[in-house]
């Protein structure tokens, strides 16, 4: 290759600075990659390449974009030091080793940039969109080359002129620098580089109108202030996983969403699990009054907007407070309706039409992202079930995965069949895992037969085994073990009386296996049918909160709760022990 800085005899090793963006109109969809090579010292355009891939997701074509601008460079000269600056957050941090790389799409270009230059010589920097204009205008290049069925032309492109680069003309040949792209030509590839003629340092480029961020639903109503717990807990509410006050929970729905057409719709790529919270969770007495639980308190996550190929994300809330007592109560939560916050519940007195649409809307309002880059993607969204009710929920009796293993009830049936019709009415669940136990299976297998999906088993979804406890009530467990119970009450190490399981090992139960559906189904909505101890832990973790936070969270049979992961190894609780659905 020949240009500037080719000539092995010029001098020391200089430095370079690659820009680089790829965009996907569709996400997957139309993509295609731009990079531009400069002068570190003055700012110089020396070098631009541009290709439209086909059909491939966003982060693929951005990950496409870094290989050809470092291939840029490296034949411009080998011995060159890097400095990347992009604004793909997920790029920039994997790249960097902060991230893990999961998807099998990316663990390849990764591998293929790492090795254009040596270890060491290159590193990256995260800049914001407005900063990366030089190559995301490259990008949009390509693509409407590739729109049209043309190859990209470096002379017709004017991305240089448009932001500013260079001072001067520049030539697409003799002496112009090409570069290949060298990492595999997409359907109607087409790919080249430029020499730029010198110019003034480079100026920032200007600020871009961002899209604005969607109006937050204002703050939500909070559910008022938990009786805090007591120092010793109160005789009649049972235990997390006891089936009465205790009862599983359930999580609502909230179906993924992309980013709108254009360059900016990142795929989601599971991020650092240490980065999703403690493995360990410590639930209390679920639904037990003296420890202050709250019910039906729902964290609804705002829509995103796009607006040029970019996108913000707002957040909304919508909280739904409703008293202590576990089991289907009606008035345990309202169901957060895109922008007005109107309930969607079953059986009101609007028709069915409308009920149909402000779950539509829910759904929607639930599935959007909150705040946070906009090129993290759409998150892994966990939409938590707990099972309907068992001949042992009412008698708010112990019932773990080391007991009787006991069938829905009557009432219970009647509960998965209402949260089947809602479910099928929101349209966002995707697949469906339940713990193995019996109950867990019999609601899902209710709600996959109305949305036609199949169940997979996951065992770590499983209620936590309560040894001796099984089948007791909280007072008769005080009454046999008060020593036994009084350590497992203050402690998350203490396991129940005959070698049951403890919080803590639910707990790192629990981490391990989010940690294993999140890689599973990255960017795409998941019902999780489980119980009241697993459920619990999945928004402790998620929420970063101390395990006593548990002992203030009250999950009612059939409930609903979501939690979204985005591929930073963020999370955001979208809804909380939501019953509308039973009315």
């Amino acid at each position: 290759m020949t240009g500037a800085g080719a000539d092995p005899e010029a001098g020391p090793a200089r430095e370079f600075v690659v820009e680089a963006d790829g965009g996907s109109r569709g996400n997957p969809g139309p993509a295609g990659y731009g990079a531009v090579v400069l002068d570190a010292a003055t700012g110089e355009t020396l070098a631009e390449a541009a290709e439209y891939l086909g059909v491939v997701t966003n982060n693929v074509a951005e990950y496409r974009g870094l290989v050809a601008g470092l291939r840029a460079a490296r034949e411009l000269d080998p011995d060159a030091t890097v400095r990347v600056r992009m604004d793909s957050k997920l790029v920039v941090e994997q790249m960097s080793g902060r991230w893990k790389i999961k998807h099998p799409d990316m663990k390849p270009l990764a591998a293929e940039a790492a090795r254009v230059f040596p270890p060491g010589r290159v590193t990256y920097e995260w800049i914001p969109r407005a900063e990366n204009k030089h190559a995301d205008r490259l990008a949009n290049e390509a693509m409407d080359a590739g729109a049209r069925g043309e190859r990209w032309s470096p002379s017709t492109s004017t991305a240089d002129l448009d932001t500013g680069r260079s001072a001067g003309g520049r030539t697409a040949t003799g002496g112009g620098a090409r570069a290949g792209s060298g990492t595999g030509a997409g359907t109607g590839a087409a790919s080249a580089a430029r020499t730029g003629a010198p110019g003034a340092a480079r100026p920032p480029a200007g600020p871009t109108a961002p899209a604005g961020p969607t109006a937050p639903a204002g703050p939500t109503a909070p559910a008022g202030p938990t009786a805090p717990a007591g120092p010793t807990a109160p005789a009649g509410p049972t235990a997390p996983g006891a089936t009465g006050s205790a009862a599983d929970a359930t999580a609502a729905p909230g179906a993924s969403v992309s980013d709108s057409a254009g360059t900016r719709g990142a795929e989601a790529d599971a991020g650092p699990p240490a980065a999703r919270g403690d493995a360990t969770g410590a639930p209390g007495p679920a639904g037990g009054r003296g420890a202050g639980a709250v019910e039906g308190q729902a964290a609804v996550g705002g829509a995103r907007s796009a607006s040029g190929g970019s996108a913000v994300r707002g957040g909304a809330g919508a909280a739904g407070p409703a008293g202590p007592e576990a089991g289907p109560r009606p008035d345990a939560a309202s169901e957060a309706a895109a922008g007005s916050g109107a309930p969607g519940s079953v059986g009101s007195s609007t028709t069915s039409q409308a009920a149909a649409s402000a779950d539509v809307r829910a759904a929607r309002t639930v599935a959007s992202p909150g705040w946070g880059p906009p090129d993290m993607g759409a998150p892994a969204t966990f939409v938590l079930l707990r099972h309907g009710e068992t001949p042992l929920t009412p008698q708010k009796r112990f019932s773990g995965s080391g007991g009787s293993d006991p069938s829905l009830s009557v009432a219970g049936r009647e509960q998965a069949e209402k949260v089947a019709a809602s479910l099928a009415r929101r349209g966002t669940v995707q697949a469906i895992v339940a713990s193995p136990l019996a109950r867990t299976r019999e609601t899902a297998g209710i709600v996959a037969a109305r949305l036609g999906l199949e169940v997979a088993v996951e065992d770590g979804l499983r209620e936590t085994d309560f040894g001796a406890w099984e089948g007791l009530t909280f007072g008769e467990v005080r009454e046999r073990y008060p020593d036994d119970l009084n350590a497992w009450l203050s402690s998350p190490d203490a396991e129940p009386t005959g070698g049951g399981e403890s919080f803590a090992a639910t707990g790192a139960r629990v981490a391990a296996t989010r940690d294993r559906l999140v890689a599973a189904y990255a960017g795409r909505t998941v019902l999780l049918v489980s119980h009241v101890t697993p459920i619990k832990t999945f928004v402790r973790l998620a929420l970063g909160a101390p395990p006593e936070s548990l002992f203030r969270m009250e999950l009612s049979a059939a409930s609903l709760s979501a939690v979204a992961y985005y591929a930073d190894g963020g999370a955001s609780v979208r809804l909380f022990n939501d019953t509308s659905h039973l009315r």
